[in-house]
């Protein structure tokens, strides 16, 4: 290892400057070198003797002027290659904050207190969208965010611009147990007497089938519903990204694209729909916009998905309900058909799930009161016969 040169300035100050090989720029190839100066001998042995230590391991990374949104593009575009429209947004969203509060700063001068510092500021007051601006973001939104960051991080770590991941050990905030996100018979029942009573009954009962809100808001009359056969083909979705309404030919998963049969009371409620809708169409005339979507207005436009969401909770508290999300009835129709004994693997089928298993660890719910059941089936079993 070299030693430090002593240089004597046209003032008369002393400096000592270090010269030392720094392994290979990872994208050049070219040989590299460190060139500093101290003021105190002992600051520039210690920098020497660093600089070595890290080049010999192979984790010397030098000075670089990267800032945290060029390192963030960087992640994004090789995070998204091939990634569907939806999927790179919420990418995008999960670094919004990030980019705003770091964006600006050199990614090499981050550190963990600086992330720290982010994920107490996102649960405090970091909330843009999806309620009200400036409250805290809920565990899992955190959660999200510290993910792509960190993962965007590690990959500058992969490619030699970072010497180490700041938001490694960063503690993400715990998920809270929440409510449980699927009802009871009685409580399924009671809210669908209360949605019979709107004009749009059938899409209610197409969530507490098992649909997704991007399928039931994709549902067309000519292509997926047949009437006369009684099922519900899901074919096309339609998905909200960044406020734009997107349809996508491709759904969720290859398990997505499904013949669902429809019951009495499904097929029934579809037809009254239909013919409505037909008699909407009459009396608007030139008005008329056929959109084809089942999730049409009175005048045939496509309604927006968000607008189910926000429609589904104002019928939930209606009917005097649990709270729960437009989500929770695919949830609600998974865990009582799972309830009602269906094979998981049928469940599966009917959900449009990549496996059973996924099926079963997110939607299949067990309770309390499902403990007796347990106990019916075990107790006549290990009863001893009497005499």
């Amino acid at each position: 290892m070299s030693k430090p040169k002593k240089i004597t300035l046209a003032d008369g100050s002393v400096r000592y400057q270090i010269v030392t090989e720094a392994g290979r720029d990872p994208e050049t190839g070219k040989r590299k070198q460190v060139m500093r100066r101290f003021e105190r001998l002992k600051d520039a042995n210690a920098e020497l003797a660093r600089v070595t230590h890290e080049r010999n391991r192979g984790t010397y990374v030098p000075p670089s002027k990267l800032t945290m949104d060029a390192l963030l593009d960087g992640y994004l575009k090789s995070a998204c290659f091939e990634r569907e429209e939806a999927t790179r947004s919420n990418y995008a969203h999960a670094l919004r904050l990030p980019r705003e509060r770091l964006g600006g700063r050199l990614a090499q001068g981050i550190t963990r207190a600086d992330i720290e510092e982010l994920r107490d500021y996102a649960m405090s007051a970091g909330r843009k969208r999806g309620g009200t601006p400036g409250t805290r973001l809920g565990p899992r939104a955190v959660r999200l965010m510290l993910s792509r960051l960190s993962a965007a991080l590690e990959q500058a770590v992969d490619d030699g611009k970072l010497a180490a991941n700041p938001c490694r050990r960063v503690k993400a905030p715990k998920l809270a147990a929440g409510a449980k996100e699927a009802w009871s018979e009685e409580e399924a029942r009671k809210f669908l007497g209360e949605a019979g009573k709107d004009r749009l009954h059938p899409l209610w009962r197409m969530s507490l089938y098992g649909g997704r809100r991007e399928e039931i808001s994709g549902a067309r009359w000519e292509e997926d519903i047949d009437l006369d056969a009684r099922t519900w083909t899901v074919n096309v979705v339609r998905v909200v990204v960044d406020g734009k309404v997107i349809v996508k030919e491709a759904p969720k998963s290859e398990k997505s694209a499904r013949p669902l049969p429809l019951d009495d009371d499904l097929t029934a409620a579809l037809t009254a729909l239909h013919r409505r809708q037909l008699e909407e169409k009459l009396a608007a005339g030139p008005a008329y916009q056929d959109s084809g979507y089942v999730a049409a207005d009175e005048l045939g436009g496509a309604i927006n998905p968000e607008w189910l969401s926000d429609e589904f909770g104002r019928l939930v508290k209606r009917a005097g309900v649990r709270r729960i999300t437009l989500h929770g009835a695919r949830h609600t129709a998974c865990s009582l058909m799972e309830k009602a004994g269906v094979p998981i693997s049928i469940v599966s089928l009917w959900a449009g799930h990549a496996s059973p298993e996924f099926t079963y660890r997110v939607y299949a719910h067990a309770g309390d009161d499902d403990l007796s059941a347990a106990r019916d089936a075990l107790s006549p079993i290990y009863k001893i016969a009497e005499g």
